[in-house]
Order: C-alpha cells, then structure tokens, then sequence
C-alpha cells in the first residue's frame, strides 16, 4: 500500500480522534482527488444536534462546496470507520471512486453504534418494519415526477 493511502487513512483517523476529545463521535473522514485532500471532516452529530452530521456526511458537503459539484467522480473517501446506511448510501449519491476504511461495522457495534438493525430493516416488507410507512395523495404526488420526466432542461443526477 502506497504512502499517501496510509498518510490519507492516518488523517481521517487523527481526525476521529479530535472529535472524540471534542466530545463529538469517534469517526473522521477526509476526501481526496488528485493526491491532494480537499474536504475533511469529524462527527457533529451533537455538536450540531443534527443526526445526519455523521463524518462522511460533513465531508461530503465540503467536497461539494469546494469542487461546486454534486458528483464526485474522480474521489477517493479515507473514513476511519465502515461507513454506516446512511453514509453509503450518500457515497453512492455523490458517485465517489473508492472507500478506505479503517475500523468495522463489528468494531462500531462493540462500542455502540451498531447499524445492523438498520440492514436488517431495509431487508423486510415495508408492512414489517419498526417505523410506519404510510403511502398518501400519490395522484397528487405523481405530479411532480410527471413534470420532471417531460423537463427537457433538467440537471440529471
């Protein structure tokens, strides 16, 4: 393994560690192209009262920021731990290269943050699961998918 992966993964999990001694989550992140960071970031869960202020999020958004792009092809994201659901989910969003990871979903469990439930969720019927899912004014809705779909001038993503 290269230099720089090693140097990247050694920020993202020096970046964990601060947040940890913020009183923030132990997880941190940074985003790379071209060799060259240009977005970092640590939990902020609490520190912002926002529960998707999860590491890979808040440097998702500042890569965003600064390449002024939604798409981050041509990136490669160091995060110090198996990104959660939620995470990857945005990863595969914003079309980012390659994930490096330092810590797992196991490790994550054994101190807390355990995601499982959530895998498990997304595996069942939508009547099975813990949180109520309830389809309403679909014909109202459909209006706006029907008007995109004719949209000539629309920024696919």
């Amino acid at each position: 393994m290269s230099n720089n992966i090693n140097n990247f993964m050694s920020r993202a999990i020096e970046l964990s560690i601060e947040s940890v001694r913020s009183n923030g989550g132990p997880f941190g992140c940074i985003i790379v192209k071209n060799n060259k960071i240009i977005a970092e970031g640590y939990n902020k869960v609490t520190e912002t009262n926002d529960p998707t202020a999860h590491a890979e999020i808040v440097t998702i958004r500042k890569a965003c920021n600064e390449l002024k792009n939604f798409h981050l092809k041509g990136t490669e994201i160091y995060t110090s731990c198996e990104p959660c659901p939620m995470c990857l989910s945005a990863i595969y969003w914003s079309h980012i290269d390659k994930i490096y990871y330092g810590n797992n979903r196991k490790d994550a469990a054994k101190i807390g943050f355990d995601d499982n439930f959530i895998y498990d969720e997304l595996s069942i019927d939508l009547t099975k699961r813990k949180i109520v899912l309830q389809q309403i004014k679909q014909q109202e809705a459909i209006k706006a998918f029907h008007e995109w779909e004719s949209k000539i001038d629309k920024i696919k993503y």
